[in-house]
């Protein structure tokens, strides 16, 4: 008789657990996975799938108005959210679907049931039925977080709710400033709401280059969307289908909907963490962690949004999988956490990899900065008021550069390509010596020559 039901329980049926699963599976493991709510997590559910369909669906009113500068006549076009709610779900449905026959080609179990801790190697299901283990892996993500308690808190949705709304909000008041705020800012906006975003800090995009975060800004508010910084909402009050929002300065807003997008915070709680032994890291509030994953107990791993150290789709894959070759392909792979691109695909749409110019400055002696400020070839046949921003952050010294931050139309596919040159250590010599593709907005980044500032930082004597 096995001395554990399975050798490996995944807590979590997102991304990284799935990954996790299917890789250990492979390699001959027994696994089981639980997840109390759908396949797929929070991604693929209600994250970002659903979020770029949306995004994408948004831009077409856009693209009409522009069309006329090319010479297209189209009749008024008429636009039905829940159209657009239901072919959503649809999709959402199919991959979910993709998703479980994955992991059950792979050989793994999946049970339907909330998971939790009766010991360092049992788990709790739903139904009373206990599981042991030889290893387990918390994939549990994270959920939305409303912050402190305000009056009329009830009365607030978060980005899950938003994916299900029955109808389109004509006015929305959103409460925050990161992707998922700046997102569906621009959602809402494109579908034709009056979006009003509400921001407790001096700018948008808090840890982003503060000329990304000044380009988006300014270009939102040339798209309609109201930005209120350095303030917050302090209640909220509903009156029939209409509420009142009260802000921090004293003024007040009137919207159809109401919606806090101001973080998410580590899915830890009652999962039986402290009956595991499994301690949580006081700075973040996440399950902490290794280098490896590994935490405060040696057999149970963390990957993904639950540690809350970088918390990005493709990160929690690449953990789950460097867990499943590690722990079950005996492969030890660590996973490198430096250099990650990302995109906010906000509208107009960020693409940022490596460091900002802020952090470059403090880490370099000599920092170059090479940045493009233009018009787009787009804009200058439809009359769209609208730049594009490029821009190159360069250690002085070695040449290498450190970071590459883009606004814009298909920043996001753009940077996809530069982040293999900036994690390859590429110097602004190789980017020089590329030939460029013309015409493309891409090409700036092959083309500027001159820094347009040079900081340096002279040494203490």
């Amino acid at each position: 008789m096995a001395e554990y039901d399975v050798d490996l329980f995944v807590i979590g049926g997102g991304s990284g657990g799935v990954r996790a699963a299917r890789i250990a599976a492979g390699y001959g493991a027994r696994v089981m996975v639980a997840e109390e709510y759908r396949m797929g997590g929070t991604c693929v559910i209600r994250g970002c799938v659903p979020k770029k369909l949306f995004v994408i669906g948004s831009h077409v009113h856009q693209e009409i108005e522009d069309a006329a500068g090319f010479g297209w006549t189209i009749p008024p076009a008429t636009f039905d959210w829940p159209t657009l709610i239901r072919n959503k779900d649809k999709e959402i449905a199919r991959l979910e679907a993709a998703y479980t026959a994955n992991v059950e080609k792979s050989g793994a179990q999946i049970v339907k049931s909330r998971a939790v801790f009766e010991g360092p190697h049992t788990l709790l299901l739903a139904d009373g039925k206990k599981v042991t283990a030889k290893y387990v892996l918390i994939a549990t993500g994270g959920r939305p977080n409303h912050g402190a308690e305000i009056p009329g808190i009830e009365h607030v949705i978060s980005s899950d709710e938003a994916f299900h709304l029955a109808q389109l909000p004509k006015r929305v008041v959103v409460q925050g400033g990161g992707y998922i705020a700046l997102e569906f800012a621009g959602i809402f906006a494109g579908y034709g709401s009056d979006v009003t975003l509400v921001y407790r800090g001096e700018n948008i995009l808090r840890g982003f280059d503060d000329d990304v975060r000044a380009h988006v800004r300014k270009e939102m508010e040339k798209r309609g969307i109201t930005i209120i910084t350095g303030c917050t909402i302090d209640r909220v009050e509903k009156h029939g289908k209409e509420f009142t929002t009260h802000l921090s300065g004293g003024s007040s807003l009137a919207s159809d909907q109401v919606m806090f997008a101001i973080g998410r915070h580590p899915n830890v709680a009652n999962l039986g963490l402290e009956k595991a032994g499994v301690a949580i890291n006081p700075k973040n509030g996440g399950i902490a962690t290794d280098e490896w994953s590994k935490t405060s107990v040696p057999h149970i791993y963390a990957i993904g949004d639950v540690t809350h150290r970088i918390n990005l789709t493709p990160v929690a894959i690449r953990e789950g999988h460097a867990f499943a070759d590690t722990v079950f392909g005996k492969r030890p792979v660590e996973v490198d956490h430096a250099n990650i691109p990302t995109a906010v695909f906000s509208q107009p749409e960020v693409g940022t990899v490596g460091l900002s110019e802020a952090e470059a400055r403090a880490k370099y002696s000599h920092v170059d900065i090479y940045k493009a400020d233009f018009r787009p070839i787009k804009a200058t046949m439809s009359g769209r008021d609208t730049r594009v921003l490029m821009k190159l952050v360069v250690d002085g010294t070695s040449d290498r550069v450190l970071g590459c931050h883009i606004v814009g139309d298909a920043a996001a596919e753009i940077i996809q390509a530069v982040a293999i040159a900036v994690k390859m250590k590429a110097t602004k010599a190789d980017f020089d010596a590329t030939m460029a593709l013309h015409p493309t907005a891409a090409e700036e980044l092959v083309t500027m020559r001159t820094p347009t500032a040079r900081h340096v930082r002279q040494a203490a004597e």
